[in-house]
């Protein structure tokens, strides 16, 4: 068995590895690259492999940097399958159409054409199976089977079996245990590990609960707004869940609540079609509840015109919008408005990759670029790790320790230099399991 690596090397985004065996190759992934921009410009280079030598690919969840460039796969020339469960089929649907229009901005300012087309999106669909966990999946001589990653709804750990070896890809794991969803699966044996890094050099602060109660006190008493910059997939669901138990327990004032993003409103519903992996507690609350994701005072701003008619409402108002890390969508127009107001709040409850305008806000650039104008940063700024849906140091090694003794390696992908030389090192320390950072295109013979 062989396998080499294509992206997120020393780098949290672009997930992208192959597997080969016996003739056989499969690709694990196959996400955009994002830094400073929403794609970097190497997402428009060639696949560094014959499309027409690829037989499946295999996708861990729906986010992007872990399906940006299956359409661009398709408009290249594969014809082959994709296979993940049903959840990330819908949600990679909802995401890629949503990046479309984001990407072609980005291919005008690079002067490339389009990565890809809502019809090669389309097309993409017709190939893409849903299987659900723990079923097998067989390409020649390779075993396949999904595993809950705990991550987000449909996340999974792809386990990879050929010449008689077992490989594990964790795709992301989750923060356990993580709210809505089933946690994450372990595992006794494998050979062979990829591992995600993000949060391998951070260890997460203890859990706040009372945070957002707290928040929505403060914004209620100052009359000012709470903007909470939030991806569309998971963050948002997670809020909107805490939310409904505060106000319908009235253990907050009753004010605004805008959901700001079409994607958002969409995703939610993906999340009402599939309670058969909810975890125990939420599916309890969905019978005592007949909304799960739904309180009163929540707003639902699906068009433009709805979106922007949120500046006529008086504070105190809460506004969760998209993108999680500023890089675009509506939260730029609110942060254009409300990041000068000292009686502002803004609340990151995901990670900021370096470069992104979120992480520049996070760590208190005074002066911040938004569609060309220069827009001073004199709100109050809180950021919560608890939120993340990211394991952390500690939960990583925690994972992989029922598997030391039979671990040949582990390859540490899916974090920045910093969180993979970190956690490798640990791995290597606490649980005594080779451990390095692969190198890109580099065939490692398993």
């Amino acid at each position: 068995m062989k396998l080499s690596f294509f992206g997120a090397i020393r780098e949290v985004t672009g997930s992208n590895y192959m597997i080969e065996s016996g003739g056989v190759k499969i690709l694990i992934d196959c996400g955009l690259k994002q830094s400073g921009h929403f794609a970097d410009p190497e997402n428009w280079d060639p696949f560094p492999y014959d499309l027409k030598e690829i037989s499946a690919v295999f996708i861990t969840h729906a986010h992007i940097d872990h399906t940006g460039r299956l359409p661009k796969l398709i408009k290249d020339g594969y014809r082959g399958k994709i296979y993940s469960t049903p959840p990330t089929k819908d949600f990679a649907q909802l995401l890629l159409l949503d990046s479309e229009n984001i990407l072609q901005k980005e291919a005008e300012q690079h002067n490339k054409e389009p990565l890809y087309l809502a019809d090669d999106v389309m097309k993409l669909m017709t190939r893409w199976e849903g299987v659900d966990y723990y079923r097998d999946i067989n390409v020649g001589n390779i075993k396949i089977r999904f595993y809950n990653a705990g991550h987000i709804l449909g996340s999974s750990i792809i386990e990879v079996e050929a010449d008689g070896k077992k490989i594990l890809f964790t795709g992301d794991l989750g923060n356990n245990p993580p709210p809505i969803i089933k946690g994450t699966d372990f595992f006794e044996e494998a050979d062979y590990c990829v591992i995600e890094s993000a949060y391998g050099a951070r260890i997460h602060e203890p859990a706040q609960p009372g945070i957002i109660e707290d928040l929505i006190e403060d914004v209620a008493r100052d009359k000012s707004v709470l903007m909470i910059p939030a991806f569309a997939m998971e963050r948002t669901q997670k809020l909107l869940y805490e939310m409904n138990s505060l106000f319908k327990e009235e253990r907050v004032p009753r004010v605004p609540v805008f959901l700001d993003s079409p994607l958002a409103i969409e995703v939610t519903d993906i999340y009402k079609k599939y309670k058969n992996y909810f975890n125990d507690e939420t599916l309890k609350e969905t019978k005592r509840r007949y909304a799960l994701f739904d309180f009163p005072g929540l707003q639902k701003t699906l068009t433009t015109e709805e979106s922007k008619s949120i500046n006529n409402i008086p504070a105190p108002k809460v506004i969760i919008a998209g993108s999680g890390m500023s890089q675009g969508g509506r939260i730029l127009h609110h942060e254009m408005r409300y990041l000068s107001d000292p009686k502002s709040i803004i609340l990151f409850v995901g990670y900021q990759t370096k470069g992104s305008l979120g992480r520049r806000i996070q760590e208190g650039t005074p002066v911040v670029k938004i569609h060309g104008e220069d827009i001073s940063v004199k709100c109050r700024i809180v950021s919560v790790e608890s939120y993340s849906a990211h394991a952390d140091q500690v939960q990583l090694l925690k994972w992989l320790e029922p598997m030391r003794f039979g671990l040949r390696k582990v390859f540490v992908v899916q974090g920045d230099d910093e969180g993979s030389s970190i956690l490798a090192n640990k791995i290597k320390d606490q649980l005594a399991i080779s451990s390095e950072i692969p190198e890109g295109g580099k065939v490692y013979e398993l």
